[in-house]
């Protein structure tokens, strides 16, 4: 029986840590525009004063009126700082800054005609960003804020001399103001409205990304899991195998028969190679761990991983060039073995008559390139590189090779990345950051 799963909780916490981090750099984003409209504000009022009092010549209290606006600078410089102490704004945050927001222009227009100010509709701004942004219960309660401030305007608010009726269109004041506002109004939506949706689409999009990430991180535990569990219920099988063939070697019906002799000694050599895949699956489950491990150098591995799957494919056709440059210390890793072999065994299947692998080195970064003149990837398959049970073999179980070089490479912090060549054929480049790979000089001070 394989083990029980303890990866997979760990792989839960993370995608909700990084879900958690997401909502808070969407927070931070949202508060910024807030900010940024908020000084916005500040400079319409500014222009609004001037032009009100002195344009028109109509009386207003600028004073009280510049003293509240002073009041919204101040908030905004505080929020400013808040922004840049990068921590996490909370709905409770924003409904609170919203809530200013509602309590100034409240403070404005009962200052500037009450509920007849044209600029009274600015109320429906402050709402529909609450609904854009703050759960449904904080909403509701902007809602009811701002009627209430509304309903006090008409009640309390400090009247102007303004003619609503009048045959002068635009001439007139009052209507004047309301093109003003239903233009601010519009301007500000627009604008902003598109960047917080686009703030929040960007969130979403990230976070179906992680979930996507950790529902298949749990589909390779639990094959990890049943592949363990193989190994373990192959190993005496196998062993009891080798024992049987070695002892049918030294039988006088098999030594005296040159062909028998040839087929158990190659029954022998496929039992050997089925006890090392068993062995390599156990490794990289964890087990068995000080057993085949062995420092080398990049090179050195690369060229055994090659030698290593032409033993296993006789027939091949592999152009290998090593243009790794100057060796680096390293300790062979099972895992990445399997991704790399993984890579060339598709290459050999759709292209048998020809294929090639190419190791460069770019900056901190081993570029392994694999190519072959074979059909190519439909295009379908190139959307969607790397997901589970894509595969053009028709075969059950097929397209989980590259499934796992993506996640390999992805573990290690690396990439993967396909496409046709114009001269046909395929070709697989399998990024990885040495860092990941290559043992410092720390390492090898340790171990020594």
């Amino acid at each position: 029986m394989a083990p029980s799963d303890t990866r997979t909780p760990a792989a839960t916490v993370q995608a909700t840590q990084a879900a958690s981090g997401l909502d808070a750099v969407t927070g931070l984003k949202n508060l910024q525009q807030l900010i940024q409209l908020r000084w916005i504000a500040v400079f319409g009022q500014i222009v609004t004063i001037e032009v009100v009092h002195y344009g028109f010549g109509i009386a207003i209290p600028v004073q009280q009126m510049l003293a509240v606006l002073a009041a919204l600078v101040a908030f905004n410089a505080l929020s400013l700082l808040r922004w840049r102490t990068r921590r996490p704004v909370t709905s409770a945050e924003l409904l609170f800054a919203l809530l200013v927001d509602v309590g100034m222009l409240t403070a404005q227009l009962y200052l500037s005609g009450g509920a007849a100010n044209p600029f009274v509709f600015l109320y429906l701004l402050q709402v529909i960003l609450a609904a854009v942004l703050l759960p449904a219960w904080a909403t509701w309660t902007l809602v009811g804020v701002t009627s209430l401030c509304f309903a006090g305007l008409a009640i309390f608010g400090q009247p102007l001399p303004l003619q609503n009726h009048t045959p002068r269109g635009l001439a007139s004041p009052y209507m004047l103001g309301l093109l003003v506002c239903f233009a601010l109004n519009a301007t500000l939506l627009v604008t902003f409205i598109t960047r917080i949706v686009a703030n929040l689409r960007e969130r979403d999009t990230r976070l179906a990304a992680l979930r996507q990430r950790a529902a298949e991180e749990e589909h390779i535990v639990r094959m990890g899991l049943l592949a363990s569990g193989a190994a373990h219920e192959l190993g005496t099988p196998l062993s009891t195998l080798a024992v049987i063939l070695g002892d049918w070697q030294h039988l006088p019906h098999f030594s005296s028969e040159p062909e028998l002799a040839e087929d158990v000694a190659e029954m022998q050599a496929q039992v050997a190679r089925c006890k090392s895949i068993v062995s390599g699956i156990l490794l990289s489950a964890g087990e068995a761990r000080g057993e085949n491990s062995a420092e080398t150098t990049v090179c050195t591995f690369l060229d055994e991983v090659v030698r290593d799957w032409r033993a296993r494919r006789p027939e091949n056709r592999l152009r290998y060039s090593n243009r790794f440059g100057q060796d680096l210390p390293m300790v062979s890793d099972s895992a990445l073995k399997q991704m790399i072999g993984n890579v060339l065994d598709n290459a050999f299947e759709a292209s048998p008559q020809a294929q090639s692998l190419e190791a460069s080195h770019t900056e901190d970064q081993l570029v392994l390139t694999v190519q072959d003149e074979g059909p190519g990837f439909a295009p379908a398959m190139l959307n969607q590189l790397g997901k589970p049970y894509q595969s053009s073999k028709g075969r059950p179980g097929g397209g989980l090779g590259l499934f796992l070089v993506v996640n390999v490479a992805r573990t290690l912090g690396g990439s993967v990345s396909a496409r046709n060549r114009p001269e046909g054929g395929a070709e697989v480049r399998i990024t990885l950051p040495l860092t990941a790979i290559v043992l410092s000089d720390e390492d090898i001070a340790h171990d020594a």
